[in-house]
């Protein structure tokens, strides 16, 4: 068995944010609601559609047909599949620290709440596919994260097992399915969860991916 390192996607190996506004301001504007800005739902991106179109609407003080909500989100996806790669970037310095771990022998894969098929196109959009050994979104179990069964599944998928691997991303989401899976949990302090980092109780904080190996050594021998 290798030691893997698992990633949450949105907010901590990307920032998706730019297309999911995007989206999310196209979806709003073909319902008459006001466009939104980024810093008005960027804690949301890695709560899904439902929760971005619900604030959305929330903010613009127009009442949500919930009959209504299923084809909206429907549709939001489509605008973001359509366009999920266009200003969505790697965080600085992730490439380099995947590179490096891989040529250490660690398995990588990603462990997120957004659906699969998303999931892997903006991974291939951006060039990361071949990196990652593994992809489990949020429709590939029948669990989601905090959950431990994703995390569990997305490390035996790249060839480990819990007992040597670590978890990286940047909720209290994350935290919560690391802690449930017994597997040590780095949180970086660049991305979309809203509560301060350095306050999420992870084991390990990081600022950049330039201190991802020395974060990863505390837990994985490679």
């Amino acid at each position: 068995m290798r030691p893997v390192v698992v990633f949450d996607l949105d907010g901590t190996l990307l920032d998706t944010g730019p297309d999911l506004l995007r989206a999310l301001n196209r979806l709003l504007g073909e319902e008459d609601v006001a466009a939104v800005a980024h810093a008005d739902v960027a804690t949301l991106y890695g709560h899904g559609a439902r929760a971005l179109i619900s604030e959305g609407f929330r903010r613009a003080a127009r009442p949500l047909d919930a009959s209504r909500l299923p084809g909206m989100i429907e549709r939001f996806v489509g605008f973001y599949a359509g366009a999920i790669a266009v200003e969505t970037r790697p965080y600085p310095g992730l490439v380099p620290a995947l590179d490096r771990l891989a040529a250490r022998g660690a398995g990588l894969a990603v462990c997120t709440n957004k659906r699969e098929a998303l999931g892997q196109a903006v991974l291939a959009g951006t060039g990361l596919s071949p990196l990652f050994s593994a992809v489990i979104g949020g429709d590939s179990l029948p669990e989601q994260k905090p959950h431990p069964r994703p995390l569990v599944e997305a490390i035996i998928r790249a060839g480990g097992v819990p007992e040597a691997a670590v978890m990286v991303g940047d909720s209290e989401t994350d935290i919560a399915t690391a802690r449930a899976a017994g597997v040590p949990v780095i949180a970086v302090d660049f991305g979309y969860g809203g509560r301060p980092a350095a306050k999420l109780g992870a084991d390990a904080l990081i600022a950049h991916y330039d201190e991802l190996d020395d974060a990863v050594a505390r837990f994985l021998t490679l």
